[in-house]
């Protein structure tokens, strides 16, 4: 089988937002990703479908983008009911624990609340917070050393099916009886 093309890096994750402006103060203003780059149609270029939105492209240091489409109806974009709340997030790079720590203080001193710095194993430092549309974010650096890392990419295999394993025996003994959600990582 040939291979697949070889993909580069991220371009842009998109979300739906409530309000164009109000994202745009929090990710360009707060946040300092510049707003570069603004689509405005009626048309669903995709499905051709009527919907008139305004699509919004905020730039990171690497050059991919958080995008977010503001479909004029003022709704909030609502989370699966099926999935913690938790779950599903936004993790973006910074380059050290003392900018995490610095990025937490200026989150805290705008009014928004923040969980952390959360330390994953040794892995990363994260700290948590939601954007004015709901949407969980994470700021994080790595915190391991290339050692680390190796020995991380070596073991996630055996890590996946052995979690794949424990799964499949919970859902086993389980089966019938009501599912968590699970802790707050």
């Amino acid at each position: 089988m040939k291979a697949f093309t070889p993909i580069r890096g991220l371009h842009h994750f998109a979300y739906c937002c409530r309000d164009a402006e109000e994202t745009r103060r929090f990710y360009e203003d707060l946040l300092s990703l510049p707003l570069i780059h603004v689509v405005r149609q009626d048309i669903i270029p995709s499905t051709q479908e009527h919907c008139p939105y305004v699509h919004l492209f905020f730039e990171m240091h690497d050059g991919s983008c958080v995008a977010f489409f503001d479909l004029g109806n003022n709704t909030l974009p609502l989370p699966s009911p099926n999935t913690p709340r938790w779950a599903n997030h936004l993790a973006l790079k910074v380059d050290n624990v003392e900018a995490v720590e610095l990025a937490r203080k200026r989150l805290v001193d705008a009014g928004i609340d923040v969980i952390g710095p959360v330390d994953h194993d040794g892995f990363v430092s994260s700290i948590y917070f939601f954007d004015p549309n709901g949407i969980r974010l994470e700021l994080t650096t790595d915190t391991a050393d290339a050692i680390e890392h190796q020995r991380y990419r070596k073991e996630a295999h055996e890590a996946c099916a052995a979690w794949n394993i424990e799964k499949q025996a919970r859902l086993a003994s389980s089966a019938g009886q009501p599912t968590s959600s699970g802790g707050q990582p």
